[in-house]
């Protein structure tokens, strides 16, 4: 049996996209064999638009 993956953030907790300062919500997250976390955020992007999109661990920073 594989061990449980460890995830950096939680759900519902706030981050920031490390390039653009956008920030939101952890809505969501997956684990893959071949790939690092991902994971589904909630954000308002640089348009004021309400948006959500699957980020990688590595583009996310904690608030």
């Amino acid at each position: 049996m594989e061990p449980k993956a460890v995830f950096k953030f939680e759900m519902n907790q706030r981050v920031a996209l490390s390039m653009s300062g956008e920030y939101g919500v952890v809505i969501g997250r997956a684990e893959y064999l071949d790939l690092a976390p991902q994971y589904y955020i909630r954000y308002v992007d640089g348009t004021d638009r309400q948006v959500q999109d699957w980020i990688p661990e590595s583009a996310l920073t904690a608030l």
